[in-house]
């Protein structure tokens, strides 16, 4: 089918609409271009598969390779890697083994277990709050989506760091929707005092650790100005909860912020190992969200194999350890990747990204590593902006030396042969 795309500058943005097209003859172009992507041998387009679990190390294919290839793996959010913890595997199993593999409904109906239960009160307790002040979600993304769509009607508005996650954005869909430029304070006051008279609830939404960039928030001054202005801040902490902060407790203990945050989300995806999510607020928000959550009314929840997050959530506490190992790789590599000229950003957490800006170069590189034995994420949009493409790397506490090494070495022949660095 016939169109004015140029597939060679072409990104995801270019099919998001073509006006003239119905939704199947949109869907047939996008399948030519994504063909033709991969037939150039672009990284960015195409799904790649794993043949075991998450770990430093993975065996994937690719459409170029059919052949399973061990490959040092980047882009597994399991920080800690407790999806491979004897102890976490055999809670999980016991789970199963009581309750059998599924919830059977939605929390409302029937499908509310002692587990979840168990569950809510003991992520409560690990942000120092009270039995009653935490909902689990099935994903982390409807934990953000869910809880907006609830809380946020025609009357309210949502004031978002425009790099949150896209569940925040979902989320904001039958609200009032304002964007501030990430991280700037003068930008958040500006739409805060244009907002403080004009809608009943302003709830500021801002991630701990941002997820392309993995650089942290202005925590502590984007509350004092939303306070001032009297407002609500949420802040999902996804990337940071479990792995950084003294004793795990994500970005908001960073600050010393963990009873003043109105509403915490997080997932239960990267450092517990598992899946889900989480809301932590007051207990009258949670009562309402229990009720009036979409998701908590018409989704099943969690299966029995979250018993296994009880014990992911005590080795925050008991086996530190982990996050030891995880801050020395981040140190190592980050120290690594600016010694070669590469563009790393602000990072401050396990994401590190690796800048480079031209999508269809960032896809060259995805294939290069790749070929080197480096399974990394290529982003490019609507990950990021069309101009902002990078190869995302996340660290896990269980890679050593040699895998890190490896993946240096990789980004060095990378450089020369795309030039990529920053000098």
């Amino acid at each position: 089918m016939k169109t004015n795309i140029n597939f060679q500058k072409a990104s995801f943005k270019d099919f998001e609409n073509i006006p003239d097209l119905n939704a199947f003859q949109r869907a047939e172009v996008f399948q030519e271009f994504t063909n033709y992507m991969e037939e150039n041998g672009q990284m960015n387009f195409r799904f790649m598969t794993s043949k075991n679990g998450c770990g430093p190390e993975m065996w994937v294919t690719s459409p170029f390779n059919k052949t399973p290839k061990k490959c040092v793996s980047l882009v597994s959010n399991d920080y800690l890697n407790f999806t491979q913890h004897p102890a976490v595997k055999l809670a999980a199993i016991q789970g199963i083994e009581k309750y059998g593999t599924g919830a059977g409904a939605s929390p409302l109906i029937g499908g509310h277990h002692d587990y979840h239960e168990m569950l809510q009160t003991k992520i409560a307790s690990f942000f120092g709050r009270s039995p009653d002040s935490a909902l689990v979600f099935t994903t982390g993304y409807t934990s953000n989506s869910a809880t907006l769509l609830a809380l946020l009607k025609k009357e309210d508005v949502a004031i978002l760091d425009m790099s949150v996650h896209a569940s925040v954005y979902e989320g904001c869909k039958e609200t009032n929707l304002k964007m501030f430029l990430h991280n700037d304070l003068e930008s958040l006051e500006r739409i805060l005092r244009e907002a403080h008279e004009k809608f009943r609830t302003r709830l500021v939404v801002i991630d701990g650790v941002y997820s392309q960039d993995g650089d942290l928030a202005k925590m502590e001054d984007i509350l004092n100005l939303t306070k001032r202005y009297g407002g609500f801040l949420m802040v999902d902490d996804a990337h940071g909860i479990g792995v950084i902060g003294k004793n795990g407790r994500g970005a908001i203990e960073i600050f010393n912020l963990l009873d003043k945050i109105d509403i915490i989300s997080g997932t239960l995806s990267k450092a517990f190992g598992h899946i889900g999510g989480f809301v932590v607020s007051s207990p009258e928000i949670i009562n309402f969200l229990k009720f009036q959550s979409r998701q908590q009314v018409f989704s099943s929840t969690s299966t029995p194999a979250a018993a296994g997050l009880l014990k992911a959530l005590d080795l925050i506490d008991e086996e530190p350890k982990w996050r030891t190992m995880l801050a020395d790789n981040i140190e190592y590599f980050k120290k690594g990747l600016t010694d070669l000229g590469l563009n790393v950003g602000n990072t401050e957490s396990a994401i590190i990204p690796v800048k480079i800006g031209d999508a269809h170069k960032t896809g060259d590189a995805g294939r290069l590593l790749l070929e080197a034995g480096i399974y990394a994420n290529t982003i490019v949009y609507p990950g990021v902006a069309r101009k902002n493409a990078r190869i995302r790397t996340s660290l896990m506490a269980t890679h050593n030396r040699e895998h890190l090494d490896k993946a240096l070495n990789a980004f060095e022949y990378v450089n020369q042969k795309l030039h990529i660095s920053s000098n």
